[in-house]
């Protein structure tokens, strides 16, 4: 049988930091509430979560970056919207932030759940943020608590000494 290796969705006992971009508020603000939700239900305690606010998209990787510096979270959720304009500056702005996203949750080997949406108009990001297509928030939220507990899972997970394989009864028949 496979080994399987997979996260509860348990947050009890987690500290989850939240940075949150101000800008298109109204939407970021539902995603915010959807995560905070999530993050209860998943039995985290409020007082085990830190919500930080940043002016735009663009400053959730330095604030991100710092959260995690810190070593007081367990995991982050970031969250954001980016509406397509008349620019490319949507491309630029998206294709930065996932990056900044990114290289944070490597550097740092912190889980981060991405809940920035990219999207083409108000209508999409409303549904996005609480409608027809569900909270972007809530599902990022919950993303960071299960990739905690599979970070867990992988650092618990038995090392292979590759100089095993030479021994006789690990050969392959």
């Amino acid at each position: 049988m496979a080994q399987i290796i997979e996260g509860s969705h348990s947050g009890v006992g987690l500290r989850i930091g939240i940075v949150v971009s101000r800008f298109n508020e109204w939407i970021t603000k539902a995603m915010l509430d959807g995560a905070l939700n999530e993050l209860r239900r998943l039995g985290v305690s409020d007082a085990d979560i830190q919500v930080v606010w940043v002016p735009g998209a663009y400053e959730i990787p330095l604030a991100a970056q710092t959260l995690c510096e810190s070593k007081k979270i367990h995991a982050l959720v970031a969250i954001g919207c980016i509406v397509r304009g008349e620019t490319s500056h949507y491309e630029q702005l998206a294709q930065s932030l996932s990056n900044g996203i990114l290289k944070v949750a490597l550097e740092q080997k912190m889980p981060i759940g991405f809940g920035v949406l990219t999207v083409e108009n108000m209508a999409q990001a409303i549904d996005r943020a609480g409608g027809k297509h569900g909270n972007k928030g809530r599902d990022a939220a919950k993303s960071a608590v299960e990739m905690v507990q599979v970070a867990v899972a992988l650092k618990n997970n038995k090392e292979i000494d590759f100089k095993d394989l030479t021994k006789p009864s690990l050969r392959a028949p």
